[in-house]
């Protein structure tokens, strides 16, 4: 089984298009195929940088495809539900039972609420995850009716992931526009976000940086 497989897969596409169509009901940002994609290949790209295989990069990249299937239950949980059908998915498959286990652990443990990075892979899918704030994930055109969380991403001008090899630092430089969400408003809503970030790079013996209109802020 293979990411590029695993993309074309109905039964996943159909979580993940089921799961972000509820969440857009209840008002959350979105969680499409836009976002596994990115969470997918962003994991792999720190993977890479910090010289793990070609392998845990696949097993990374389909973790990060399929870690909000779990939506399409109950946003509570999402996560524990996500491994749950991930691994009924995967082990009709020629996955190994080694690989399937790492993937249904991290997609397990990517939520906040509830886990954490226990491995490379599961610390690359949660970087790569709570690094994904972007004004276009906000999805109505209505200012007027922005919640806290369409205002935090929408005051998001400019978004950029660092890693630098030689400080082992991962740093997430954000641009934000103070008119339309406060430093505190963004901290409510992402600090512990942030801090599991902090806990990801250390299993990838690295420090996480969170810089804000160019000032150090974690």
């Amino acid at each position: 089984m293979t990411y590029q497989e695993i993309r074309k897969n109905e039964e996943v596409l159909a979580y993940i298009r089921k799961g972000n169509a509820d969440l857009g009901v209840l008002g959350f940002t979105d969680h499409s195929e836009a976002h596994t994609t990115l969470v997918a290949e962003r994991a792999a790209f720190i993977l890479d940088k910090f010289g793990y295989s070609e392998h845990d990069k696949e097993l990374a990249r389909i973790a990060g495809f399929m870690h909000d299937i779990g939506n399409v239950i109950n946003r509570k949980n999402h996560a524990e539900y996500g491994g749950i059908l991930a691994n009924d998915i995967l082990k009709n498959t020629n996955m190994t039972l080694d690989d399937r286990v790492t993937i249904v652990s991290a997609i397990s443990n990517h939520d906040e609420s509830t886990g954490g990075a226990k491995d490379a892979i599961s610390a690359a899918l949660i970087i790569a995850d709570k690094t994904d704030v972007r004004r276009n994930r906000v999805r109505t055109v209505d200012k007027a009716k922005f919640d806290i969380h369409d205002r935090v991403n929408y005051a998001v001008t400019d978004t950029k992931l660092k890693i630098n090899l030689e400080k082992k630092v991962i740093s997430l430089n954000l641009q934000i526009d103070e008119s339309i969400c406060t430093m505190y408003e963004y901290f409510d809503i992402f600090l512990n976000r942030m801090i599991m970030c902090r806990g990801a790079a250390e299993i990838l013996g690295a420090k996480f940086k969170l810089l804000a209109n160019g000032s150090k802020v974690l």
